[in-house]
């Protein structure tokens, strides 16, 4: 139904064409109407869809600048003032930096690498500005200023075109995929219709059957973005593609401001060198603020890694690094090191009779018990797996070990959580391994040594501390 509908406004455009003594003023509607029913559609797909990203509304922003161009064009027609020529040229030109915009930004990224963006694409609309302004006064076909003129608008819808198209074949998400779909699609049509109006057609007026061609990209890109496609599924690429992709795409408004810069540094020397000096100074920026935000996403995820997802505490992973890290310490200052194995009596047992989520909240009371009866800073509790803690206690005496476990056990006795068992409150069992004097060996041996003092406790009836490694 909306291709009928873009093919029956082709239609009316040509018969505006062909049936009106006043061929460019008949054309002039339709041309301005396509672009502004595009930004429509734009505005449109975002209502609908609730994403309030920057993607779509920057595109609605390109047609009415565009758009807008088009209707001072139609004004110098029937004005004849030479500045609506001019507005109208610097209208066309600066309708590619919102796109250009839109396909540098990637995701949600931070406000502040989101203003550099802006900053650049600001630079680049008043380049395009300050240098169609210089050129628009030699607008005959042929002359040196019309080619320059004609390179520069080939040059950006060229440059549109093939990010747009560098962003799809890399784009993961089925939005992102949806987005830059339709604005390749638009790219390569209007380049293809800008290069035929301005290298086959340039020396025709507005009113000619020349004109059909001119709304089709727009009308297409009002297609694409009113037809909400249906999610589809992620898709995965090579992690070195992908990655490519995401960084070079912050490359796009520098590599654009430079090109653009390089074409005019000759006519306007200090122009092109503010753009260089912009460009240059952006794309640093933006990569010491990537750099740094790396790092804080690095940091952040390894500490969340090494923290158990459901009690809150320092897991396994951590809790062995920090055994291999003391045990080496140990060796060199020859102090002692006592490890605590620490398992929930009849876990399976509760689990099975309240439920795994009563279990979990058992879980994080007992860790968060147990981690309050280790105080010194060098202590390390973590759950060791399933319904097993672990304690390390570096530079402490065997009474002192011995005390922290027995303060564990009737920390957790306190609590009286509901148990199925006899005694009718969930308890734990200890086991204590000590080494006296780390001299040698490895940091297993004290584990061992807790494992089987945990297996003494609980063959002894569970509910207690016991302690193996004197030395």
């Amino acid at each position: 139904m909306a291709y009928l509908i873009m093919m029956l406004y082709v239609a009316a455009h040509a018969c505006a064409i062909g049936l009106s003594a006043a061929a460019p003023m008949a054309s002039f509607p339709f041309l301005v109407a396509a672009p502004t029913i595009a930004a429509a559609s734009c505005v449109a797909r975002m209502w609908r869809t609730r994403r309030w990203d920057q993607s779509w509304p920057a595109v609605g922003v390109a047609m009415l600048l565009w758009a807008s161009g088009m209707f001072m064009a139609m004004w110098q027609v029937r004005t004849g003032s030479p500045a609506a020529g001019t507005a109208s040229l610097l209208l066309y030109v600066l309708y590619g930096v919102p796109l250009t915009f839109a396909i540098a930004s990637v995701g949600r990224e931070a406000w502040y690498l989101r203003l550099i963006d802006a900053v650049l694409a600001l630079a680049l609309g008043v380049l395009y500005a300050m240098r169609t302004a210089a050129l628009a006064t030699d607008q005959d076909v042929g002359s040196a200023g019309f080619l320059d003129l004609r390179m520069m608008l080939d040059l950006e819808n060229l440059f549109i075109a093939v990010f747009a198209v560098t962003r799809l074949v890399t784009a993961t998400a089925s939005r992102a995929r949806a987005f830059f779909r339709a604005l390749s699609c638009f790219a390569i049509a209007y380049l293809l219709v800008a290069v035929a109006i301005n290298h086959f057609f340039a020396d025709v007026d507005f009113g000619h059957w020349a004109d059909l061609i001119i709304p089709l990209p727009f009308l297409w890109l009002a297609v694409l973005a009113w037809k909400v496609p249906e999610e589809e599924p992620i898709r995965v690429y090579p992690p070195r593609r992908s990655h490519l992709a995401r960084a070079g795409s912050h490359l796009f408004l520098p590599l654009t401001l430079m090109l653009i810069s390089a074409l005019v540094v000759q006519a306007q020397p200090l122009l092109g060198t503010v753009g260089f000096v912009l460009a240059t100074l952006g794309a640093g920026i933006r990569g010491v603020l990537l750099q740094i935000q790396t790092y804080e996403e690095r940091d952040y995820f390894d500490a969340l890694s090494r923290i158990d997802g459901l009690t809150r505490i320092p897991n396994r992973r951590h809790f062995e690094e920090t055994m291999e890290r003391e045990w080496r310490r140990s060796m060199r200052s020859g102090d002692s090191l006592a490890l605590l194995l620490i398992d929930i009596d009849h876990f399976k047992q509760l689990n099975d009779t309240y439920g795994h989520p009563e279990g979990d909240r058992i879980l994080q009371a007992v860790a968060h018990a147990l981690a309050g009866c280790a105080s010194r800073s060098s202590d390390t509790v973590a759950r060791y797996g399933g319904e097993e803690f672990a304690a390390l206690l570096p530079s402490i005496s065997r009474a002192g070990a011995l005390n922290v476990a027995t303060a564990m056990r009737e920390a957790i006795e306190q609590l009286a959580l509901p148990s199925p068992t006899p005694e009718g409150r969930v308890t734990v069992s200890i086991g204590v391994g000590f080494i006296a004097a780390v001299q040698g060996g490895r940091a297993h041996e004290v584990l061992t040594e807790a494992d089987e003092a945990l297996y003494q406790a609980k063959a002894e009836g569970r509910n207690r501390v016991r302690e193996r490694g004197a030395r």
